[in-house]
């Protein structure tokens, strides 16, 4: 039985249905959905806010923050729409791959669910998929969903 479950979020189609996908198990286990946002910054130089757009990278640390926190609360609210109570969630800065991995070590879950392939796709193939070295160093089980 799953006590906590871990879902990145980056605004992409794969993370949209990694999080419907958390919210179906969560609800199979009464489990808790943590939700964890880390700004990217793209090739194109924009930085994603999901169910927002997306903010320029001229935009003010405030204005990032705010998009993210705009992003974070989007996500949070569609678990609530699928009928999850018990839920929480995060903005938090640097590279995707650790700062999963650190709030892994931090919240303990049982599985991160996330989305196999995010926004920078081109340059994941190049130095390795936020998923794939999630996978691999993650200390708990690791669904990702395409």
């Amino acid at each position: 039985m799953l006590k906590t479950i871990l879902v990145p979020v980056d605004g992409s189609e794969a993370a949209r249905l990694a999080l419907e996908m958390a919210c179906k198990i969560a609800r199979a286990d009464q489990a808790r959905v943590h939700v964890l946002h880390v700004p990217e910054q793209l090739a194109h130089d924009t930085l994603l806010v999901w169910g927002v757009g997306a903010a320029r990278m001229e935009a003010s640390e405030a204005e990032v923050e705010q998009a993210g926190h705009e992003m974070l609360e989007a996500a949070l609210q569609a678990v609530r729409e699928h009928g999850i109570t018990d839920v929480d969630g995060k903005v938090r800065q640097g590279d995707p791959a650790r700062v999963i991995l650190d709030e892994a070590q931090r919240t303990k879950p049982d599985m991160i669910v996330m989305g196999s392939r995010g926004l920078s796709d081109i340059r994941g193939l190049v130095v390795g998929s936020v998923s794939h070295k999630v996978s691999h160093a993650a200390p708990c089980h690791v669904v990702t969903v395409h």
